[in-house]
């Protein structure tokens, strides 16, 4: 890839992660004031990051997903500063766009609490050593 082919991936690159924004801040239902607002950014700023004319920095990335409530990593993905990881179905629910928020959130709290959850095997060695504690009391 050649300097001319880097950059255009590049703006390409800006330009999509503008367009995600806004899909976001639309679904929000959060105008771009309200959305800047929140952020603490500019309306003018935040209108040229959504447009694909800047490139925000890791931290206006964190402020925007703070305010559109997504997951940071999304957005810095989407902006090339972190590398999608294969089968990460967290990052596929915040990143899903015909999602609404209420959506997301149920989505990843049930996945989160199946992950999280260890299939009953804590419960197995209890079980287990219960009836050892038993036969040396008695």
């Amino acid at each position: 890839m050649d300097a001319k082919e880097a950059k255009e991936a590049a703006t390409g690159k800006v330009r999509d992660l503008g367009a995600f924004i806004r899909d976001q801040r639309k679904t929000a239902q959060l105008s771009l004031r309200n959305l800047a607002k929140q952020a603490g950014v500019s309306n003018p700023y935040l209108s040229q990051i959504e447009r694909g004319l800047r490139k925000p920095s890791a931290e206006i990335l964190q402020a925007l997903a703070s305010a559109l409530r997504i997951s940071a990593e999304t957005l810095y993905i989407k902006a090339g500063i972190l590398e999608e990881r294969d089968g990460d179905l967290a990052a596929a629910i915040l990143a899903d766009a015909s999602l609404t928020e209420q959506q997301r959130r149920a989505l990843l709290e049930v996945y989160l609490s199946f992950r999280n959850s260890d299939a009953g095997e804590p419960d197995a060695p209890a079980q287990a050593d219960e009836p050892d504690q038993a036969a040396s009391q008695g």
